[in-house]
């Protein structure tokens, strides 16, 4: 049996390295019905996402409704599978806990509806729902994120781990030696069930002290990317920083524009803009003459000489913020794909080219509001209609 399941948690008390995210959970449970029906749990893999769901309905005597939204991709598998199960009563318990696990896999905002669907049933619902995400800040996502309460797990400390790693092995009465067990903890980087895993392999094996530990390819967040510039020195390890993040680097000089004057004042605000405005202008030679090679020196300036711009290296915590722009830009994008999408279904319908129904869209829109029978008619969607309409 994998240790990550023979080991699991089962009261809080046996969660390690998550207290904050602990108290929240208990500050949500205790007064729910007052406040937000949702809580999204997000963070990196095996950070305990998922088992601090089955501890919080083991702590309050409820039953777990558990599905993957992989399985619930869309409105209508919502309405089939999420919905009953939000109507019923518990069976044996006094109570319930719904868990949408992995809700990265849901369908978009804009295509079929699942995140959109998801909302009004925990709108409805009088249990409350737990939903885990590794990137909470997904632009789909964002209905749900001002719905539910966002409780960030973060990367487990590698001594904790050790701890954790220590304990297990004395449980199944084995041994390994205590510079190995240090090393799985750290190349697991906050990962407790990777190390988990890989603690239970080496138990195995003749001579685990022989055995070569692979250091996991982890993706680095945003968040965790901007501390590593405005935090630290700049280093080596500054210039590589953004190479894990899962993100292009157009969208984190966006991120950077908009945090830089949370971090920098007086002259360092000054220099951190004007080498994020070289990077601006290594991206527009990038896109004008197709000079690839030049992304190198776009990634110097975003994260050596940004960093390089401070005197001192910067203290305390800082709360980043999503970039304004990015929304806007979202937004109208939105705007324009919905604006598009009615006009390919006009043009379709009365025999004429999409551009041209594009180019005279405004006239077109007063004539689709006017009559509900020809939205009826071109099978425009809820979302085509309140576009139509507003």
């Amino acid at each position: 049996m994998p240790w990550t399941e023979k080991y699991r948690p089962k009261k809080f008390d046996d969660v390690k390295g998550q207290d904050l995210a602990v108290d929240k959970i208990k500050s949500f449970t205790k007064y729910f019905g007052t406040g937000k029906k949702a809580l999204l749990l997000h963070g990196p893999p095996g950070t305990g996402k998922t088992t601090l769901a089955f501890v919080t309905a083991h702590e309050i005597n409820s039953e777990i409704f558990e599905l993957n939204a992989s399985d619930i991709r869309n409105k209508a598998k919502l309405q089939e599978i999420l919905k009953p199960a939000m109507e019923q009563q518990s069976l044996s318990k006094k109570g319930k806990i719904i868990l949408v696990d992995e809700v990265d896999g849901i369908s978009g905002y804009y295509d079929r509806g699942g995140v959109l669907e998801l909302v009004r049933l925990i709108e409805r619902t009088t249990y409350p729902v737990i939903i885990t995400a590794n990137d909470v800040w997904h632009k789909k996502l964002s209905p749900l994120r001002k719905k539910s309460e966002l409780v960030q797990l973060k990367e487990i400390p590698y001594d904790i781990i050790k701890d954790v790693l220590i304990n297990l092995l004395r449980k199944e009465n084995k041994f390994i030696d205590h510079n190995m067990i240090t090393k799985v903890a750290i190349k697991a980087k906050g990962d407790i069930r990777a190390a988990i895993n890989d603690i239970q392999t080496l138990s195995h094996m003749e001579e685990p002290s022989m055995a070569v530990l692979e250091e996991r390819d982890k993706e680095t967040d945003i968040f965790n990317a901007l501390r590593t510039v405005f935090k630290g020195k700049p280093t080596e390890e500054t210039l590589r920083v953004f190479d894990s993040v899962k993100m292009p680097l157009d969208e984190i000089l966006l991120w950077m524009e908009e945090n830089i004057p949370s971090e920098y004042q007086g002259e360092e605000l000054a220099r951190a803009y004007d080498l994020l405005s070289k990077a601006d202008v290594f991206k527009g030679r990038i896109y004008k003459q197709q000079y690839w090679r030049f992304l190198v020196y776009e990634n110097i300036f975003l994260s050596y000489g940004i960093s390089s711009a401070k005197k001192t290296p910067k203290t305390g915590f800082t709360s980043y913020k999503r970039p304004t722009r990015i929304l806007k830009i979202w937004l109208n994008n939105q705007r324009t794909a919905k604006k598009k999408s009615i006009s390919k279904k006009y043009a379709r319908y009365v025999h004429v080219g999409t551009k041209r129904a594009m180019n005279e869209f405004p006239v077109i829109k007063q004539i689709i509001k006017s009559n509900p029978s020809i939205q009826k008619e071109l099978k425009l969607t809820e979302d085509e209609i309140e576009y139509i309409g507003s």
